[in-house]
């Protein structure tokens, strides 16, 4: 009997401080919150996404005990995900700041917290299967002790586990060295437009991907999620030219979290063993259905998918 394939997150889950104001103040300045909300954050957002597409989870991740490490604690067990790590007693859980503006945009600041102290000795608890999907997230690899053990140990899972892995906004920023283990290992690569100019300094997006697809295995698919214009795909299979995946049109309200409902949703298609242009087509109808309601975690179910799609075919 074939294991059932599971989501083995490897990233990390912080609180988000969500607040909506009309615009970032200056330096110096001040400004009100229209809303505010405490909730779990951080990569708890894409493990929600790929339970409500039915990717059963594991959080292979690190949190800690405090005010901050109880909601994440709280959020995880009332999720029905599978913890592997037993938690850090002397240390709270990190929190975000996150501010969305009028036009939706959002601007993040982070104070990093148990979550960056995930060792190798907590990696070696992780019992990945085959049939598994690992997500590696840019946000983990920018802490020092996360980064050096997920470089060594990403090398060491099963073979045959799909690897995905989003740089974040913080590739910029990664340890070179640590980037090349992880990307040697990496079955998908998805960034968004942004991500993937900074990452590569090349500002057209298809010699972007183009740069990032040598730095994959020979199979390796790289993803860019380019907002409103879909996305692009390139691999070996697609040719010199990528594959363009088109977006869907949708009233946006707010676009925090809508990278995360494309992750998860597009680790859950292809962990079901969908072609790669269905499973990101069904991560863009999640990301789209994502940016209509305010909040985070704001991933669709399935059938609400199911739905636009469908709609979309007609």
């Amino acid at each position: 009997m074939t294991d059932a394939p599971r989501l083995v997150y490897t990233g990390n889950v912080i609180v988000d401080l969500v607040m909506t104001v009309d615009t970032i103040p200056a330096p110096g300045g001040d400004t009100v919150a229209s809303t505010s909300l405490v909730t779990a954050g951080g990569g708890y957002n894409v493990m929600v996404a790929a339970q409500r597409d039915g990717l059963p989870v594991v959080f292979a991740g690190q949190y800690g005990t405090g005010m901050f490490g109880e909601v994440v604690r709280g959020a995880l067990d009332d999720a029905g995900f599978e913890l592997v790590q037993p938690g850090l007693p002397d240390r709270d859980s990190g929190y975000c700041v996150a501010l969305v503006d009028a036009t939706t945009e959002r601007t993040f600041v982070t104070s990093v917290g148990a979550e960056g102290q995930l060792g190798r000795d907590d990696l070696d608890r992780v019992e990945v299967r085959g049939t598994d999907v690992v997500y590696v997230s840019g946000y983990s690899l920018a802490h020092p002790v996360n980064a050096d053990a997920l470089a060594h140990w990403i090398g060491t899972i099963d073979p045959r586990a799909i690897v995905i892995t989003d740089p974040s906004p913080l590739i910029g920023e990664l340890d070179a060295e640590v980037l090349t283990r992880v990307l040697a290992r990496t079955d998908v690569l998805s960034l968004n437009a942004r991500e993937a100019r900074l990452g590569s300094g090349l500002d057209d997006l298809v010699a972007a991907a183009r740069h990032f697809l040598t730095r994959l295995p020979a199979a390796g698919v790289v993803l860019v999620r380019d907002g409103a214009q879909g996305a692009l795909l390139l691999s070996a299979a697609t040719g010199d030219e990528p594959i363009r995946v088109p977006s869907f049109v949708v009233d946006a309200v707010d676009s925090n979290g809508a990278g995360d409902a494309h992750g998860g949703v597009l680790a859950a298609a292809l962990a079901r063993g969908d072609d790669l242009v269905a499973a990101v087509r069904r991560a863009n109808a999640a990301a789209a259905l994502a940016v209509t309601r305010f909040g985070p975690a704001t991933a669709p179910t399935a059938a609400e998918i199911d739905v636009l799609l469908a709609t979309d075919a007609a």
